[in-house]
């Protein structure tokens, strides 16, 4: 698959780009989170609001949206219990239960009737599993830019599988989250350095800019 996106000073072409918000949903990144932590994470260091502008430039320039969104069922059924992560996601005081605020998107992000929400009811990546290969190929995506929660296990994943996938992986690394705050750095450098163009937010909007100049 031909990219679009060769490296940080590159055009972005909105009509193959996809922006993707991963788990930036109200029961993990709102004041009621599940995991206050990693709430607080991604509100101080800013990549809450950085998401939040990248989908507001998205939406200006006509790169299509979508938000991956995880949840379960009240009673549970298929949902994933094949690790300690998701059984202790039953105990949390907060459930991500479908069909509540829960997994609404959170603010300051803006849905608008553009934008795609996929939702997930097992496993770890958005892109396993789920519709969201499809709907992908579908859209003539060849570069993702992956945003959201968390560098600890959601983004990798969606970054490892988009990869497998053939599609250009782009990270704007001040628009992603993790707990402790020296792991995401650390993550970036040893991990997604290695299989993604990592970038910044205003070099993202900066050449999303110069797209709809062009």
């Amino acid at each position: 698959m031909t990219s679009s996106y060769e490296g940080p000073g590159a055009p972005l072409d909105p009509a193959t780009t996809v922006v993707l918000t991963v788990e930036c949903q109200q029961g993990l990144l709102g004041p009621d989170s599940a995991l206050p932590e990693l709430a607080r994470a991604a509100r101080d260091s800013g990549a809450l609001d950085h998401v939040a502008r990248l989908v507001a430039a998205a939406h200006r320039s006509g790169v299509q949206v979508v938000h991956a969104v995880a949840e379960r069922r009240p009673d549970g059924r298929g949902s994933s219990r094949n690790a300690r992560l998701f059984r202790a996601a039953e105990r949390l005081p907060v459930r991500q239960l479908a069909g509540t605020a829960a997994v609404r998107v959170a603010a300051p992000i803006e849905v608008t009737g553009e934008d795609l929400v996929v939702r997930r009811l097992h496993g770890l990546s958005p892109l396993h599993g789920t519709e969201l290969p499809g709907l992908l190929r579908n859209l003539g995506c060849r570069t993702l830019l992956v945003t959201g929660v968390s560098a600890n296990v959601a983004i990798p994943n969606t970054v490892f599988d988009a990869v497998n996938l053939g599609h250009t992986v782009v990270v704007p690394t001040d628009a992603i989250a993790g707990v402790p705050d020296d792991y995401t750095p650390a993550m970036i450098r040893h991990t997604l350095a290695l299989v993604a163009t990592l970038t910044t937010t205003d070099e993202v909007l900066g050449r999303l800019e110069r797209a709809r100049r062009d």
